[in-house]
């Protein structure tokens, strides 16, 4: 009788053991997986340049425990779409008003965490030239979102194109035009189609990275925003977050690595003025 009972006991150390292995395997299976998942940092991003800069920083998040995934995007849309989804941990390529304005037409709650560089936004040579040899009626491309366009009418009114209504400020569109002395023709197109279409139009007024995307550079351009005007600190670029991870590790080890020397001289050394750190 005994020893049945101790080959009992023995069968249901064994028994306990082996839940206990079994669950301790587990526990570091799904500890592990965790642990990967936090090590990858996922940004959003146009190709050029903030793409590029990302690449620049691999390394030095690889210091810090972590790997840098970059998902490319082609439009001004997706990124935050895809961050407010929860698929991307941060994205860059936008500047606050549009994002601001993102936030306002989509109920998003985005945010940004860091400024990064500011890129001057220009007017291309299409069909003419030069500003002062356009003619009554020229087409002048510009973006169709409401931040960009408006950034484009200001800088059309800084060359004495048009002028706006007082106060439109960054909200400005086509029908805050109160004077336009060539009857321009202006033609709302998609950011990242005006460079595409740019032997369409007289001229256009092209955002910075989809400039530098196409071929172009500043010297190249027939009119460009000042690097330290009032458009240089509204329209820098930023790192953006959905709401609630401003503090996270990831984000703060992002920003260190972006906002540093070796960063602030590769733009200042691959862009030609085209692109202008403002950390």
């Amino acid at each position: 009788m005994r020893k049945n009972k101790n080959h009992t006991r023995n069968v249901i150390k064994k028994l306990t053991s082996v839940v206990l292995l079994v669950g301790t395997c587990a526990a570091l299976l799904a500890g592990c997986g965790k642990s990967k998942s936090d090590q990858v940092i996922k940004v959003g991003a146009v190709p050029t340049p903030h793409a590029e800069v990302l690449r620049i920083v691999e390394d030095n998040l690889k210091e810090k425990g972590y790997t840098l995934e970059v998902v490319e995007y082609n439009d001004y849309v997706l990124p935050n779409k895809a961050l407010n989804d929860g698929e991307l941990d941060a994205n860059y390529f936008q500047h606050q008003p549009y994002l601001d304005d993102f936030n306002a037409q989509n109920g998003t709650d985005i945010v940004s965490v860091g400024s990064i560089h500011f890129e001057p936004f220009g007017i291309y040579a299409g069909k003419t030239k030069a500003i002062s040899d356009l003619k009554s009626g020229a087409t002048v491309a510009v973006p169709n979102d409401t931040t960009n366009e408006a950034r484009a009418l200001l800088l059309l009114e800084a060359n004495g194109l048009i002028k706006l209504r007082e106060g439109a400020g960054i909200s400005a569109t086509a029908i805050d035009i109160i004077e336009n002395p060539l009857n321009l023709n202006i033609q709302e197109l998609e950011a990242a189609q005006i460079a595409r279409s740019i032997q369409d139009v007289d001229i256009a007024c092209i955002n910075g990275n989809y400039a530098i995307q196409a071929g172009y550079t500043v010297k190249q351009a027939l009119a460009v925003e000042a690097a330290d005007s009032l458009a240089a600190k509204t329209y820098a670029n930023v790192v953006a977050v959905k709401a609630g991870n401003e503090n996270s590790e990831k984000t703060k080890a992002l920003i260190e690595v972006l906002q540093s020397d070796e960063v602030r001289s590769y733009i200042e050394e691959h862009y030609d003025g085209a692109v202008v750190p403002v950390f």
